[in-house]
């Protein structure tokens, strides 16, 4: 299932023009300085932010295209999503959260929490699954977001900085279960702004500034000759060996 994205988002001055296109079963990388469009493009394949031009498609389903006046509305998109703001119910327990996405797709309660608590568990968080939302911490918080978007049986991952909060020992079990669910055969897109995180997870980076692509190729081919002096600073920063 082939996440393929061609879009042009505008918003005031700004305007993000990329493509992309990410198979089945691999994990594309998205980097660039604040305001570069990283965001911007997830929110567009998401469906929360309207083209101006384009077409976003997963596998022979067309989720947007502007030409033929079409557009999904995101909660029909099945897409795993989990943005920079989590948009977890705080009213609800991790648990909860992590379930609600399966008990709408009409699996059974027991199921749901079973499958919830195990992903709860995969990512350290077992102990705190009974723990309101909006009483955990913004790294706890974030892995919850994580867990709740594979929760979900998605067609493809969005994840906006799913490990910015996250110290060494947390990401690893997190990326760990990202790996996983692409392994199924999902595409996904991931926004990072940690270089070390792309080598470790991603098949692919792309990087982007004032909304086009100014270098795309494996994390490791990317860190090994930079193309900007942004890369340049995210490469120096990861103390990658070339650097």
């Amino acid at each position: 299932m082939t996440l393929d994205v061609r879009v042009r988002v505008t918003r005031g001055a700004f305007c993000l023009d990329v493509a992309v296109r990410v198979p089945a079963g691999t994990v594309l990388a998205v980097m660039g300085p604040n305001g570069s469009g990283k965001s911007t493009l997830l929110e567009a394949v998401a469906g929360l932010a309207p083209l101006t031009a384009g077409h976003v498609r997963l596998a022979d389903d067309v989720l947007a295209d502007v030409a033929a006046g079409r557009h999904v509305p995101p909660h029909e998109r099945r897409l795993g999503v989990a943005l920079q703001d989590g948009l977890l119910f705080g009213h609800l327990t991790a648990r909860e959260n992590v379930a609600f996405g399966p008990r709408a797709q009409g699996v059974r309660a027991g199921d749901a929490r079973a499958a919830a608590d195990a992903l709860l568990a995969d990512v350290g968080l077992a102990g705190l699954a009974r723990t309101r939302a909006d009483r955990l911490s913004g790294g706890q918080a974030q892995r919850v977001a994580v867990a709740r978007a594979v929760a979900a049986r998605p067609r493809a991952l969005l994840l906006d900085e799913p490990f910015g909060a996250l110290d060494a020992a947390t990401r690893a079990p997190v990326r760990a279960v990202v790996r996983r669910a692409v392994a199924t055969g999902l595409p996904a897109l991931v926004v990072t702004h940690d270089l070390r995180d792309a080598l470790e997870l991603a098949d692919h980076l792309l990087v982007l500034q004032d909304g086009r692509e100014v270098q795309r190729g494996t994390p490791a081919d990317v860190a090994s000759a930079p193309a900007t002096p942004y890369v340049e600073h995210v490469v120096a920063a990861a103390a990658w060996p070339g650097s």
